[in-house]
């Protein structure tokens, strides 16, 4: 079983390779994909400020996930179980 930080962890990975992608392709190329990227990471985001800190690592992870695999189309680096 994984621990929170290591959770933590994995998710900070995810966002900073989905952050030098979007720096790098300054023109990326389907609007729609990254319109439901920046979707799941707001999501992502808006759960982790809810003011009671009632918020799930796991809703944040499979959010950052899907927003990853659409950027990178690589499944293989999504599961670490």
């Amino acid at each position: 079983m994984r621990t929170k930080q290591m959770q933590l962890q994995r998710i900070q990975h995810l966002a900073h390779e989905i952050m030098d992608k979007m720096n790098k392709d300054i023109e990326y190329p389907d609007c729609s994909t990254s319109k439901v990227v920046i979707d799941n990471l707001s999501r992502a985001l808006g759960n982790l400020t809810d003011p009671f800190g009632n918020y799930s690592i796991e809703y944040v992870e499979e959010k950052v996930e899907k927003a990853y695999y659409l950027l990178f189309k690589n499944k293989k680096k999504l599961k670490v179980k």
